[in-house]
């Protein structure tokens, strides 16, 4: 949980320390279209989140911001080009659990610090993992899932959004827990993943809940359990891990806007109000909710409160992957 992190005050730390703007810099900014770079396909999880919230943003900033979609390496590539460019508020990048947690255990040669070069702005959302398989596997509950992966590890292989995303961490996590060792088929993001996994070509996947439960609804995919102490009110009928025996198995993925190191603090105290009045906008926030999202509250999704979790998030994933 947030309240147990430790999180820093102030603007203290590398990924916090901005430029004093000189008068009239926030004021007149911005003065021209804002890109989001979102380094994985258009439908994953971090795609779907920043869509919903950059149109109340763009209302609120008065220019629009323009979503551009770079996928690969677990969506470190772009992570990395966007943490390279200018510090002037143009260039914003939605990053993850993935590329801001994982990604420093599971990329060796990684081109940034996630903790050291970028700006945090804010969290946008969080949504808890769902195990989910092929409409037709020959399981039905998660204990069955579990008896027949361990009887059969060599028949059955994994879909996941490329090393170091969201879905590989879930799914490495649940690995862990369960002691066993599958194929693991690597995608250019979530979409295409699940896409695979709606055509019967790969079995099971860890799935941030947004991007899935449309899938879950119409029967096209087998949800066996959400990874949270509590069901989803979208999918009702899918049991909590806790439900179906395996409580150690809880883990919700997170979406947030960064932008490179040194941004000028005026613009980061602008940007980040213009996020906060996006999910704090009912319409928004009910959209948010209809895709299994939630919205933490003010306080848990500030820079000060992005960056502790960021410092969280790095040590966490480096203890469970380290042990893959």
């Amino acid at each position: 949980m947030l309240s147990r992190r430790r999180l820093i005050s102030g603007l203290a730390g590398g990924g916090l320390v901005g430029l004093h703007a000189g008068p009239g810099v926030a004021q007149s900014y911005p003065t021209r279209p804002i890109t989001l770079i979102v380094p994985f396909a258009a439908g994953g999880f971090n795609d779907v989140i920043v869509r919903i919230v950059t149109a109340p943003m763009s209302q609120t900033l008065g220019v629009s911001i323009i979503v551009e979609n770079d996928a690969g390496a677990g969506g470190t590539t772009a992570t990395a080009r966007g943490a390279a460019a200018p510090a002037d508020g143009y260039t914003l990048i939605a990053g993850s659990m993935g590329t801001h947690g994982a990604a420093p255990t599971q990329y060796p040669n990684l081109k940034y610090d996630p903790a050291k070069d970028f700006t945090p702005i804010g969290l946008t959302a969080e949504a808890p993992a769902v195990l989910v398989t092929r409409k037709d596997f020959p399981a039905n509950t998660l204990a069955e899932f579990i008896e027949y992966l361990r009887k059969n590890p060599t028949k059955v292989n994994e879909a996941h959004a490329g090393v170091g995303s969201q879905m590989h961490t879930y799914c490495t996590l649940l690995q862990s827990i369960l002691g066993t060792k599958t194929a693991r088929i690597a995608y250019r993001g979530g979409a295409p993943a699940i896409n695979d996994l709606v055509a019967g070509q790969v079995d099971f996947g860890c799935v941030s809940i947004n991007t899935v439960v449309s899938q879950i609804q119409g029967g096209t995919v087998k949800a066996l359990a959400i990874a949270s102490p509590n069901r989803a009110e979208v999918i009702r009928d899918v049991p909590t891990t806790v439900e179906a025996g395996l409580p150690e198995f809880q883990v919700s993925g997170w979406n947030a806007i960064f932008a490179p190191r040194n941004l000028p603090r005026d613009i980061q105290a602008k940007l980040s109000a213009a996020l906060a009045s996006a999910l704090e906008d009912a319409a928004t926030a009910k959209r948010l909710e209809e895709i299994g999202c939630f919205i933490p509250n003010r306080a848990d999704r500030t820079p000060a409160a992005l960056q502790g979790r960021v410092e969280h998030d790095v040590a966490r994933w480096s203890s469970v992957l380290r042990r893959e």
